[in-house]
């Protein structure tokens, strides 16, 4: 499915647009394409299906089940669904407002935020044929770990306090005994839609540019990854090389797909490969473009504490595959 958007950006920028295929234009405008129909599309289908289902449904024993009851269970399938699920940091924040709309606790999906970037098919196939499953099993299981132990801390601290008022009043409402899904048998299909439209509208009305200046950004870098600066420089295995992968990979942003050639390259041109997957799950997970989107949704505190979160865990990440594969 996600495989349609790439074509269709390909066909619009190089077919119809005239421009050149590997040119700096032509791949910065074939990425602001692809990126921005996901986005948009992941944001209508998932708001609107989760904002139906919470008017159809009645979600509060799963809901009560994941808050009190069994919460480690929450964080643990949170986690595993962010890590099956084939898209970037700025694909997972239209899940992550239907989730929180829905009531789900704001550590559960931030377990998923933090691990669906974090993990992706395409890094796992990539560390299969490089090297081996045992040190690709790793690499999921610190990820998954790393998303569950964040979703505990943030519940911890009480974030969903720190998330912006439009989306905190969604999630106090879902959380309400009067919420819809409590009186769902007596809507009928008419009002259940128009009460996801009118979520689906309140929310678009409010990110959408931002997804064009996100996105608009993340393209406008895409295609200057200095790999060959990262090997020179980065490549001595030191301690201080994986924080300083990390950071140098904020100011750029890719996809999971895009960055796989990078990783090749970087690993090829003898950068440590913990240093490597470093580096690229900063310029997937923790980008500019990813923050203007967040921004929208979650206050500066919130979001500095989910920055220094994905930092840190990058590091961590880092620092044990450099450590095991030597």
């Amino acid at each position: 499915m996600l495989s349609l958007f790439t074509t269709f950006a390909d066909w619009l920028a190089f077919s119809l647009l005239g421009l050149v295929p590997g040119s700096k234009l032509g791949g910065a405008v074939q990425f602001f394409i692809e990126d921005t129909t996901k986005i948009f599309f992941l944001l209508v289908l998932m708001i609107y299906v989760i904002a139906l289902i919470r008017a159809s449904l009645n979600i509060n024993r799963v809901r009560d089940y994941l808050a009190s009851k069994n919460k480690f269970i929450g964080y643990l399938m949170g986690s595993t669904f962010g890590a099956i699920t084939p898209f970037c940091s700025c694909s997972s924040i239209p899940i992550f407002l239907g989730f929180t709309s829905a009531g789900i606790p704001v550590g559960i999906t931030m377990s998923f935020l933090i691990t669906s970037p974090l993990i992706n098919e395409v890094a796992v196939l990539l560390l299969l044929s490089l090297v081996g499953w045992q040190i690709t099993v790793i690499y999921i299981l610190v990820g998954v770990a790393i998303g569950i132990a964040a979703g505990m801390f943030l519940d911890l601290i009480r974030a969903e306090k720190m998330l912006q008022p439009f989306a905190l009043k969604a999630y106090q409402t879902a959380s309400q005994p009067d919420s819809p899904q409590k009186t769902h048998a007596k809507l009928t299909f008419k009002a259940r839609h128009d009460f996801a439209k009118a979520e689906l509208l309140d929310i678009l009305t409010r990110v959408w540019k931002w997804v064009f200046i996100g996105v608009g950004l993340g393209a406008a870098l895409h295609g200057f990854v200095p790999d060959l600066w990262f090997a020179a420089n980065l490549g001595s295995g030191q301690w201080w090389s994986v924080p300083m992968a990390v950071l140098a990979g904020i100011p750029l942003y890719s996809n999971a797909t895009g960055i796989i050639p990078v990783m090749e390259s970087l690993i090829i041109k003898g950068l440590p490969l913990g240093t490597t997957l470093a580096f690229c799950m900063s310029t997937v997970a923790a980008s500019f473009p990813e923050f203007i989107l967040l921004k929208q949704v979650m206050t500066w505190k919130l979001l500095t504490i989910i920055f220094m979160l994905l930092l840190v865990s990058f590091t961590l990440v880092g620092w044990i595959i450099n450590v095991i594969y030597i």
